[in-house]
């Protein structure tokens, strides 16, 4: 079953971390990504530009209505996301909580109900 993994942040929690901290961080979750990656459990994870650069869209008269974005009610956003295929959700839960940071922060375990095929 396949499953989303996300993870939030902000930039007050970008700034908390200092620039000899940095380093350490990224290996952690390239550490992370390469071992369910080589598990097969891993199909992508994508890290999210800031709210800053977000926008939304919406339709109008047929065309596309882009405006800055989001509109959040906590200053919290959505900072990366991966895709999982594993054999449980106690599995799914297991990697979840592997996720550097775990321990700090929350991940967001979805499953995925549904999912169009793609034209090969």
């Amino acid at each position: 079953m396949k499953y989303l993994l996300m993870t939030y942040g902000n930039q007050e929690k970008w700034a908390a971390l200092s620039a000899e901290e940095w380093p350490a961080a990224i290996a952690a979750q390239e550490a992370f990504n390469t071992r369910y990656r080589e598990s097969g459990e891993l199909l992508g994870a994508y890290g999210l530009g800031d709210a800053a650069v977000s926008r939304l869209v919406r339709r109008q008269e047929g065309l596309p209505a882009v405006s800055d974005g989001p509109y959040l009610e906590t200053k919290e956003y959505m900072a990366s996301f991966y895709l999982l295929d594993c054999e449980s959700e106690e599995r799914a839960l297991r990697i979840a909580a592997d996720m550097p940071w775990a321990d700090r922060e929350p991940v967001e375990l979805w499953p995925i109900l549904h999912e169009s095929p793609m034209a090969g």
